[in-house]
């Protein structure tokens, strides 16, 4: 039995690390964030930034690689590839963290419409890089990208008394804040992760369904999946940012790095990446593969990912000392962004239930 990625899956991942590596750099990421104060008087961190223009590029470029049609099939303009493809490249969009909805887009929303027929008749859109989606789990009213999302689907699970439930994919149709509504709706999901440009919907409406059941469920497993890997991803970028500071910045004549202390704070980040990476994997096998065990393996992937993330960024905050508590600081770009992802598409707590559940416990 195989238990690597193929050349092709790496050199695809190499193709968007680079690509990204190159056009999606810390200034991009903070261009993403919004100038000035917020409602209370705080400022936003004004640190290096690009082009707002950069921003809107890299998400181009992304479509123009094919990157956002990866889970479309050949027939539908896509690449027809499963998650044991696009694990990697989720996993890359966090290290970056990607100002755009990759997830909701290109691992949630175009397979599900490419699955159910493309009802709504925007699956060419959301493939070439036109349009943005935004997904709506576990009954949120939290739109990530919000002010640039343009088809907004709600994956609403229904428990039952004596079954697993059932999942109903549902169009949301207005709602999302424009003008001085905008400013009014956003919350505090927003000042955790500026660049993310959360908004709290406001009066809505959603059709009757136009999916239901297995389909439904597997969307919801493919956004908490490729979540898990952003997850794993900003850990590493967290984890090389404390190694490359703690080498260079010296106390007493030697870098921090030598110091007992610091050694542990970050071997145990570094192990807990390492276990969490591996189950994120094994899960994207289990579900391209149709395995029976396919929901529990991402319940687990997603639950050790969060943990794994959150630690990282305690003792990354932890290794810098005072400067990175600053916003100015490139270590808030991705820090944030963990904290913010550890709580979507179900947290920890969340995942670990429905794994527990699984297991009949």
């Amino acid at each position: 039995m195989r238990f690597a990625f193929t050349d092709d899956q790496l050199a695809f991942r190499d193709a968007v690390r680079d690509l990204l590596s190159k056009e999606c750099p810390p200034e991009v990421v903070r261009a993403a964030w919004p100038d000035g104060t917020d409602a209370s008087g705080a400022r936003k961190g004004e640190g290096a930034r690009a082009d707002a223009e950069r921003v809107a590029k890299v998400w181009t470029d992304l479509a123009e690689m094919g990157v956002l049609g990866i889970a479309v099939p050949e027939a539908d303009g896509g690449l027809g590839l499963d998650a044991i493809d696009w694990i990697l490249l989720a996993e890359e969009t966090g290290y970056a963290a990607l100002p755009h909805p990759f997830v909701e887009t290109a691992c949630v929303a175009a397979p599900l419409l490419a699955a159910t027929g493309d009802p709504h008749g925007v699956l060419t859109g959301l493939v070439d890089g036109s349009r943005q989606a935004g997904v709506l789990p576990l009954g949120s009213t939290l739109v990530a990208h919000g002010d640039a999302v343009t088809y907004l689907v709600k994956l609403d699970h229904v428990p039952a008394a004596t079954t697993a439930g059932s999942w109903v994919a549902r169009r949301v149709e207005g709602g999302l804040a424009v003008g001085d509504d905008a400013e009014r709706r956003r919350t505090l999901a927003e000042a955790i992760d500026a660049g993310r440009h959360v908004v709290r919907l406001g009066v809505w409406k959603q059709d009757a369904g136009f999916a239901e059941g297995e389909v439904v469920e597997r969307a919801f497993d493919r956004g908490a999946l490729a979540t898990a890997a952003q997850l794993v991803g900003l850990g590493r970028r967290m984890l090389d940012l404390t190694v490359a500071y703690v080498t260079d910045r010296k106390q007493f004549g030697v870098p921090i790095g030598s110091q007992q202390a610091v050694k542990h704070h970050l071997a145990e980040a570094a192990m807990q990446l390492r276990f969490a990476a591996p189950a994120v994997y094994g899960a994207a096998w289990s579900l391209a593969t149709d395995q029976p065990t396919a929901r529990r393996d991402v319940s687990m992937a997603k639950a050790l990912a969060s943990d794994a993330a959150r630690l990282t960024a305690r003792q990354a905050l932890q290794c810098h000392g005072a400067i990175g508590y600053t916003v100015e600081y490139d270590l808030h770009l991705y820090l944030k962004r963990a904290e913010a992802l550890a709580r979507s598409w179900g947290d920890a707590a969340w995942h670990r239930r429905r794994v527990a559940t699984a297991l009949g416990i």
